[in-house]
C-alpha cells in the first residue's frame, strides 16, 4: 500500500470513527456515569466486536452475510431491540452522580458488564460490516492483500480507541458541568432518547441491493 492511498485512507477512517452512532453514545453516557477510565475500558467490547467484523469482512464472509436476507433481518431487529432497551433503561435511570470513590470501587464484573453491552451494541449492527465490506477494499493492495487489509484494520481499531478517548472524556467533562441531579436526569433522558432513536432507525435499514 502506498503512502499516498494510507494518507487518503486515513482521515476518511477517523470521519467514520468519530460519526455520532450507537457506541459512541455509550462511550459519552458511560464516561458522564462512570468515569474516562471505565468507559474506555468498557469499549473493548466493540473493539473485539469489530476485529470480529473485520476478520469476516477481510475473509470474504462479510458479502455472504449482507446477501442473506433471513441473517440480516435478524441481526437487524436484534439489534434494534437492544438498542431500544438500552435506551428505555438510560430514561429511567436515576441521576447516578459521578463519585471518585463509588468509580474505584467498581468492581470487575461491574466493568464486564458494561464492556458487554459494548459488545453487543457494535455486534447488534449488521450494517457496521458493510464498513470493512466496501469501505476497506477500496484502499487495498491487491499484491499484498492479506497484509493491507490487516494494516487498515489494525488503523481502523486505533483511530476507534482515539475516537472513544474523545468521546469518554467529552461525557465526564459534560457531567462536570451539570453536576446537579436535575441535569445529569436530563444526560441520561437524552442518551436513552438518542439510543431509542438509533434503534428505530436501525429497524427500518434496508439490506443493499446485491
Amino acid at each position: 500500500m502506498s503512502l499516498q492511498t494510507f494518507s487518503i485512507f486515513l482521515p476518511a477512517c477517523f470521519a467514520i470513527n468519530m460519526a455520532f452512532g450507537p457506541n459512541n453514545v455509550l462511550s459519552l453516557s458511560n464516561g458522564a456515569r462512570d468515569g474516562v477510565r471505565a468507559s474506555v475500558l468498557a469499549s473493548f467490547g466493540r473493539i473485539v466486536a469489530f476485529a470480529i467484523m473485520i476478520a469476516i469482512a477481510g475473509l470474504g464472509l462479510g458479502a455472504l452475510l449482507l446477501a442473506s436476507q433471513t441473517l440480516f433481518t435478524a441481526i437487524k431487529f436484534a439489534g434494534a431491540a437492544y438498542l431500544v432497551w438500552i435506551g428505555v433503561k438510560l430514561i429511567r435511570s436515576g441521576p447516578a452522580l459521578v463519585v471518585k470513590e463509588e468509580s474505584a470501587a467498581r468492581g470487575p464484573a461491574s466493568i464486564a458488564r458494561l464492556v458487554k453491552q459494548e459488545f453487543w451494541v457494535a455486534a447488534g449492527n449488521p450494517k457496521a460490516i458493510l464498513v470493512f465490506t466496501a469501505f476497506f477494499p477500496q484502499f487495498v493492495d491487491r499484491n499484498a492483500y492479506a497484509t493491507s487489509f490487516a494494516i487498515l484494520g489494525a488503523t481502523f481499531l486505533l483511530l476507534e480507541f482515539v475516537a472513544i478517548f474523545i468521546y469518554a472524556a467529552l461525557g465526564a467533562h459534560l457531567s462536570s458541568l451539570s453536576r446537579s441531579a436535575r441535569g445529569l436526569i436530563w444526560f441520561n433522558r437524552v442518551s436513552g432518547a438518542l439510543m431509542i432513536g438509533f434503534g428505530v432507525m436501525l429497524a427500518f435499514v434496508r439490506r443493499p441491493a446485491a
